[in-house]
């Protein structure tokens, strides 16, 4: 039972910091190091997305695990974390391979077509990047005040 409430309470803060890290400040931030063009920021991105799209995977799944096994009260938790994981399917199976068909054009020096995968993906991720420490600190006050 105590790995299931640190399970609970430790993965909502432990995404959001890779989220935050990875998406909001690694990603914009490659493309203005010296010496970065836009493909090789591309190929960067792609790899770093990719292993983080599998680590959200892996931390939705020990999430789960910790949630079905202590089930929580209310019907916050459950929301919350449904919408984060339909964002995240969301992601791995649309988003991302959109976003990496235009990145290979890009990388391959064709024209990508227009698309609005990248601003859907960034407004999403903001979603997560609220719902995640919204669980965490509802999930630690249910279980470290409740017992």
């Amino acid at each position: 039972m105590m790995t299931a409430k640190i399970l609970l309470i430790a993965i909502p803060f432990i995404w959001l910091g890779l989220v935050g890290g990875l998406s909001f400040l690694e990603a914009p931030l490659k493309f203005t190091a010296p010496g970065i063009t836009l493909e090789l920021g591309l190929a960067i991105g792609r790899l770093v997305f990719f292993w983080l799209n599998k680590v959200e995977l892996l931390m939705a799944v020990l999430w789960g695990i910790g949630f079905l096994i202590l089930r929580p009260r209310g019907k916050f938790l459950m929301f919350a974390g449904g919408v984060i994981v339909l964002i995240l399917l969301a992601q791995t199976f649309w988003l991302l391979p959109v976003l990496d068909i235009r990145a290979e054009a890009v990388i391959a020096g064709t024209e990508a077509p227009g698309s609005s995968a990248h601003i859907i993906y960034i407004a999403v991720e903001v979603v997560k990047f609220i719902l995640l420490p919204i669980i965490g600190a509802v999930t630690a006050k249910q279980y470290i005040n409740g017992g």
